[in-house]
């Protein structure tokens, strides 16, 4: 019964738009009553990701199931069974995808129910990482880094009208957050380079007036940085910054 109402109801969704449909149209093409829609959908939006229930639970149950030597890599495969979810009917993925751009409460829902998928993988990081500081903060920042990369290549599979293979562009995208997080926490620590510090990498401004006209006050004039090898590029900007307001 719940495929059923989902097909009507998206059925009707593209013969006559989201917002003129009403749940009384939803229920007479399906040919049952308005109890048996709500029984199973709390609203309209939820018609149109009949299926994200049953992969969060999937989800879930994979993640109970993973053991403890690779936390990014079991991430990284559960985010697949949301792939494999939408691979299963491209014709149907594809569709939902152009009526939720078109839609902007369906975007709104869409991105409550990527936020929950989001947090099932966080809450698994946050169980080998620890519940409190840096262990927090790691799992919250990989959990988010693996999901921006699946949806980066689902949306290029459907943008692409589901042609191909989506595993490729996805794989890839993944294989780079692994890259970046697939080392323990400790040794992450130990590998990354060091931040250079104000003392050891001095960003010095100093200017030099130079000719060529200009109209105003301080036309002409040229800023130089001298910075050590290394530093952040955001610590230049900010001295050119500095330097450029105080001239």
């Amino acid at each position: 019964m719940r495929e059923v109402l989902a097909q009507a109801a998206f059925q009707l969704f593209l013969e006559r738009g989201f917002e003129r449909t009403t749940v009384d149209d939803i229920v007479a093409r399906a040919g049952v009553g308005r109890r048996s829609f709500f029984r199973y959908f709390p609203s309209k939006e939820d018609a149109v990701f009949p299926d994200h229930e049953r992969c969060l639970a999937e989800m879930t149950e994979f993640l109970a199931a993973a053991d403890d030597s690779d936390p990014v890599g079991a991430v990284s495969d559960a985010a697949r069974i949301v792939l494999r979810m939408y691979a299963a009917n491209p014709e149907f993925s594809v569709q939902r995808y152009r009526l939720t751009r078109e839609v902007p409460g369906l975007r709104t829902y869409e991105l409550s129910v990527v936020r929950r998928y989001e947090q099932t993988l966080a809450g698994h990081l946050r169980s080998r990482f620890g519940e409190d500081g840096d262990g927090a903060l790691r799992a919250e920042v990989i959990a988010a880094s693996v999901v921006a990369a699946h949806n980066n290549g689902l949306r290029l599979w459907l943008r692409s009208g589901g042609e191909g293979d989506p595993e490729v562009a996805v794989d890839h995208a993944l294989a780079l957050v692994r890259e970046a997080w697939g080392r323990p926490a400790a040794s992450t620590a130990s590998t990354a380079p060091a931040v250079p510090e104000a003392s050891t990498a001095p960003v010095v401004p100093f200017a030099v007036s130079g000719g060529g006209g200009g109209g105003g006050d301080g036309d002409g004039e040229v800023v130089v940085m001298v910075a050590r090898k290394g530093t952040p590029m955001w610590r230049v900007v900010q001295q050119i910054e500095a330097a450029v307001g105080e001239n």
